[in-house]
């Protein structure tokens, strides 16, 4: 595992400082907004930008890397992403960020592909889940320590803009410096919606509707903390622990959902998560403690539920068809997030920051009931035609797909010679 792990660490260790980079400035960019008197809906729409341009980047980044190879295509992508950190207070205007981060979004699909599609080409079938999981660990841990920045300077100032861009300049060192060979050209997936709303319809509508509540969180779940008079490092640990919850619960849950029907779980952590978010509603503004408690527990049984979901939608695909069938998700996945960052500001912005969370839990009762629903009325898939649970990381591109779907090939391989 070790050599392995040797194998790929440099660009283990370049995913680990861009997504720190990434976490910080996601969390800064509203706080900042808030600070500079920018209306809370039209904060999320800015913070939308950035799903919007990371749908864009899934679609045109695979041409990219094809014309130019993976490392320049990485260079450009993290020099730009750089360059867009240093501008924001440069030039305070909603409308500029907004472009801005969009530009963020695209650049950030286009690396995290390479990163993935580089990491997949080094695994073998015997490490790929070892890998996967190591991945997932750096994903969060980094995300995670980024958040945590937030507590390191004065959002007002422009030390910390200056810390994102330093994170995603040094990011370019490991890449630019390996030795391993590139991989393969990225092939762009063929998306087909229609064929996923018949393979699994839960999957299908639950992909928009998880962007949908998601989505606003991470758009302004720091402007939530940072209204009800929390100070940075406290916006930055509640951030943090909504993470560290997800972390934590994620493999449980998808243990369970490999031996029981996946719908139940999903149905079971939907109502958990709407259980915890009317919580925070209710008393997150009473004290830090029920601030990152009842965080944690939204970040648990909420924020996983994508990976369920996508490990429910390949339970029912084709042998062969994991990355188109994920592609779609996240396809879908991405335009509810475009709407939802946005939706979710609106509501805040109307009806007071606790709303966020009740908005949160009243898109995951309309989930619920639809998986409640499904459940009632078509069976279970049978146990021994489950797929593994996939751990997704939050940043994820179709790419990542690809890792599971090499071991989910070499088994249909060893079945039909068999």
């Amino acid at each position: 595992m070790l050599r392995a792990v040797s194998a790929i660490f440099s660009l283990l260790l370049a995913a680990a400082i861009l997504l720190a980079g990434n976490g910080l400035q996601g969390t800064l960019l509203a706080v900042r907004a808030n600070l500079e008197g920018f209306p809370t809906s039209l904060i999320g729409v800015l913070m939308s930008a950035y799903f919007a341009g990371f749908v864009l980047g899934c679609r045109f980044n695979p041409a990219f890397i094809k014309s130019v190879g993976h490392i320049r295509t990485f260079l450009a992508l993290a020099s730009i992403a750089s360059a867009s950190a240093l501008i924001h207070p440069l030039v305070i205007h909603v409308w500029v960020w907004a472009i801005l981060r969009a530009v963020t979004g695209f650049c950030f699909a286009g690396l995290i592909m390479v990163i993935e599609s580089w990491i997949n080409e080094r695994a073998t079938n015997q490490n790929r889940g070892e890998i996967l999981s190591i991945y997932r660990v750096i994903d969060l841990t980094a995300t995670t320590t980024g958040n945590a920045l937030l507590a390191a300077a004065d959002p007002a100032d422009f030390h910390l803009f200056a810390a994102v861009s330093i994170l995603m300049s040094i990011a370019l060192v490991p890449v630019a410096l390996t030795r391993s060979d590139a991989p393969r050209p990225i092939e762009t997936a063929r998306l087909d919606i229609p064929r996923l709303f018949k393979l699994s319809p839960v999957a299908a509508v639950g992909a928009p509707l998880i962007g949908l509540a998601n989505a606003s969180f991470w758009a302004v779940g720091a402007v939530y903390a940072q209204r009800l008079g929390y100070d940075n490092a406290l916006i930055a640990g509640f951030i943090s622990t909504v993470i560290i919850g997800a972390a934590l619960f994620q493999w449980p849950l998808g243990w369970l959902s490999d031996r029981i029907d996946r719908r139940k779980v999903m149905f079971g952590s939907a109502l958990l998560g709407i259980a915890a978010s009317l919580s925070l509603a209710r008393f997150g503004g009473q004290s830090p403690e029920y601030l990152l408690g009842l965080g944690g527990l939204v970040g648990a049984f909420v924020i996983p539920m994508f990976g369920l979901n996508a490990a429910h939608a390949n339970d029912h695909a084709p042998a062969g068809e994991a990355v188109s069938t994920n592609g779609g998700l996240l396809l879908l996945h991405g335009l509810g997030s475009v709407v939802g960052a946005t939706l979710g500001a609106v509501v805040m912005a109307n009806f007071g920051p606790a709303s966020l969370f009740v908005y949160i839990a009243a898109v995951y009762t309309a989930f619920s009931a639809f998986c409640l629903y499904r459940i009632l009325t078509t069976p279970p898939v049978p146990e021994d035609q489950k797929s593994p649970f996939t751990p997704v990381p939050k940043n994820a591109a179709p790419t990542v797909f690809e890792i599971g779907a090499e071991d989910e090939a070499q088994e249909n391989e060893s079945e039909q010679a068999a």
